[in-house]
């Protein structure tokens, strides 16, 4: 074989390569890998009479080592308040106990289960936000031996709730939301109470997109609520 003629064939073999290299990258491009379970971005949803309301998140939420997903960094309950706030574009505020609950599950089930029994009102670190330029309160918290808090209750008589709107959501893991809605009712006397959202926290912590999915689905339902 004499040089040209090697040279063409080369030039031709390279040619080919090419080619089909550039039908690869285009094959893989028209093809993006699946985004499953993904939820929708609030964007594309509709929350109604919500938007127009002045809105304020309060939520009480433990970290550290808790019961069907170990330690974690960010409580199951604020991840809900986290995507409520970032859903209706709403001010947040965390409710704190001055002192901390225990690190260890068990050591922090005896704390609560000990307020409880004593019918403690822990106090509250911080200065305590002023409600009154606010149309709805969403109030979110763990169930804890199938009652709200003790840190939740100093929150609640602590603030004036006449003439608002509160809206419960909590985690649990199995005990659902209980008489909880009713208690606050007592404690605060609002305008109205809204439905609801209750999940168990090893959905928050473990399945994101799917917990957000259902977060958006409720804030959507309550959007059309006459109340509002």
């Amino acid at each position: 074989m004499n040089r040209m003629k090697f040279c063409s064939l080369l030039t031709a073999l390279v040619v080919a390569l090419a080619l089909l290299a550039g039908c690869g990258s285009e094959t893989a491009m028209e093809q993006p890998a699946p985004d499953a379970g993904k939820a929708e971005a609030p964007a594309d949803r509709d929350f109604g009479k919500l938007k127009g309301k002045k809105i304020m998140v309060a939520y009480y939420s433990r970290a550290d080592e808790n019961t069907g997903v170990g330690v974690i960094e960010k409580g199951n309950t604020e991840i809900l308040a986290e995507r409520i706030a970032e859903d209706l574009g709403a001010d947040i505020y965390k409710i704190e106990p001055e002192k901390p609950y225990p690190k260890d599950y068990k050591e922090a089930t005896d704390v609560a289960k000990e307020e409880k029994a004593k019918n403690a009102r822990p106090a509250v670190k911080g200065e305590i936000p002023d409600l009154s330029g606010y149309d709805v309160i969403f109030l979110g918290y763990p169930i804890w031996w199938g009652d709200l808090p003790m840190t939740v209750y100093t929150f609640l008589e602590h603030e004036s709730f006449r003439g608002k709107i509160i809206v419960p959501f909590c985690t649990h893991e199995g005990s659902g939301i209980g008489s909880t809605p009713e208690t606050i009712v007592q404690l605060t006397r609002p305008l109205g109470l809204l439905p609801p959202l209750e999940m168990r926290g090893t959905k928050a912590q473990k399945e994101r997109d799917e917990a957000k999915a259902e977060v958006d689905n409720w804030l959507e339902g309550l959007g059309k609520d006459d109340s509002l």
